[in-house]
């Protein structure tokens, strides 16, 4: 087991985790609930980001402790079924562009435009671009990722200060708690699919959270030393891939080495992932409420973002107005972003575990992966599928089903391939285990009541 790094040099994969939150469940499932149903279904936002944290450390347990990812632990358990239902479960929910479609919403809004699909299908191409001339895909994401949040993060935070009310403070501590305006936990009329969208996207969401463990090994992170990088084809150093782990000794040191990585890299993931994912989610729903609570326009879909936009600008003027504007189409934008950065690395890894022999191609999977996406979405708006709200609903209860799946395979595995002094403990097992149960039980509930 390595010599574990300083924590200041740990940071960075959360921040991806971060981002690829940002543009689905804090900019706009969850400001969306609270701006038509009051502050009372925060708990849900609480709940749900809680969950993925101590999901996202199981899933960093097992490549920290190994050097390899769960998609191949999980193939060791499993087999060919393993890297099929992750490449299956990871294309089918993230091929809707909700997202991007929201970027380009807005940013209509901003420029006084009417909105046509052919905006969003100019930011695909050029997101297809960034990623395949960046020389180092893992440092591309996590360097554009991290400029977005320290600068937008903190002015969306300002913004909200300024305008929020007393009365609306307390209406977020008793939201805290489930009470809501006349209603505890869930009012009456709240679409179920969009409520369980939101909790599934209460942080990365789907198979995204995945992605941790990749990132592990891009990092180098404990036995993720021994791994190599994805590095483009065009502008890349060609680096040596090892989708095998290396199993360290247990014996005094190595399980000394291995318990400071894990309180480092447990410290970074609540730091950046949990309290500054969860403060957004939080002040983000807010500045919703504050702003547009019960506006008639706010069911159109992404209109209550402008909605709240008008609001700002007749407050604070003109200027913050668009600097709101400009700063959620950017977050938005590189969500998306993450979002193909991720989803590809983690097809790009299944179909090499399918292929052993290929295992150099992944980069070329990777990048065939995220052009397909590309054309997917594309074709997509093509067809007429444009609205963006229900495009990123469909997305998310897509992605909570595969959240139920894979939370249960990763206990799963934890508690069978690794060692005794290394397995979860009671409190993280029963945790993991809470969110497998209720990631399948609304799922079932949902589609029951549909």
């Amino acid at each position: 087991m390595p010599k574990p790094l300083p924590i200041v040099k740990l940071i960075g994969p959360s921040f991806i985790l971060l981002g690829l939150g940002l543009g689905s469940g804090e900019l706009i499932l969850w400001p969306y609930l609270s701006a038509n149903f009051g502050l009372g279904i925060i708990w849900g936002a609480l709940l749900g980001i809680t969950f993925q944290f101590f999901l996202n450390m199981e899933i960093e347990r097992y490549t920290l402790a190994t050097g390899e990812s769960v998609f191949v632990g999980l193939t060791r358990k499993l087999g060919v079924f393993a890297p099929i239902w992750f490449i299956f479960s990871t294309f089918v929910p993230w091929i809707w562009p909700g997202v991007i479609a929201s970027s380009a919403t807005v940013l209509a809004s901003l420029l006084g435009i009417e909105y046509s699909p052919i905006l969003p299908i100019i930011m695909l191409v050029f997101i297809g671009l960034i990623l395949t001339l960046g020389p180092l895909v893992y440092k591309t994401q996590e360097s554009l990722q991290k400029f977005v949040i320290v600068l937008g993060v903190p002015f969306v935070f300002v913004v909200t200060f300024l305008i929020s009310k007393y009365s609306d403070w307390v209406a977020l501590s008793k939201g805290v708690i489930g009470k809501g305006d006349s209603y505890w936990f869930l009012p009456a009329g709240i679409p179920l699919a969009t409520f369980l969208g939101a909790f599934a996207y209460a942080g990365a969401g789907g198979n995204l959270n995945l992605s941790q463990s990749l990132y592990v090994k891009e990092k180098g992170y404990g036995m993720g030393k021994f791994s190599g990088r994805i590095t483009s084809l065009i502008t890349g150093k060609k680096e040596n891939i090892r989708l095998e782990g290396y199993r360290f000794d247990i014996n005094e040191k190595n399980l000394k080495n291995f318990k400071v990585w894990w309180r480092r890299v447990n410290l970074e993931h609540a730091l950046v992932f949990w309290l500054t994912g969860a403060l957004t989610m939080i002040v983000l729903s807010l500045l919703a409420y504050s702003s547009v609570y019960k506006h008639p326009d706010n069911s159109a879909g992404i209109n209550f973002v402008i909605n709240e936009a008008g609001f700002i600008g007749a407050k604070l003027g003109g200027t913050i107005r668009a600097l709101f504007l400009i700063t959620v189409s950017i977050m938005l934008f590189f969500t998306q972003f993450s979002v193909f950065g991720s989803t590809s690395r983690i097809m790009s890894e299944n179909l090499a575990i399918l292929k052993p022999d290929k295992i150099d191609k992944i980069p070329l999977f990777f990048y065939i992966f995220l052009w397909t996406q590309i054309i997917a979405g594309i074709l997509i708006f093509s067809l007429g599928f444009s609205e963006p709200l229900s495009l990123v609903i469909i997305s998310a209860v897509l992605n909570a089903f595969s959240m139920f799946v894979y939370s249960g395979f990763i206990l799963w595995l934890n508690r069978t391939l690794l060692p005794p002094e290394l397995k979860p403990g009671f409190l993280r097992f029963a945790v993991v285990f809470a969110a497998f149960i209720f990631y399948g039980g609304f799922s079932l509930f949902t589609l029951m009541v549909k």
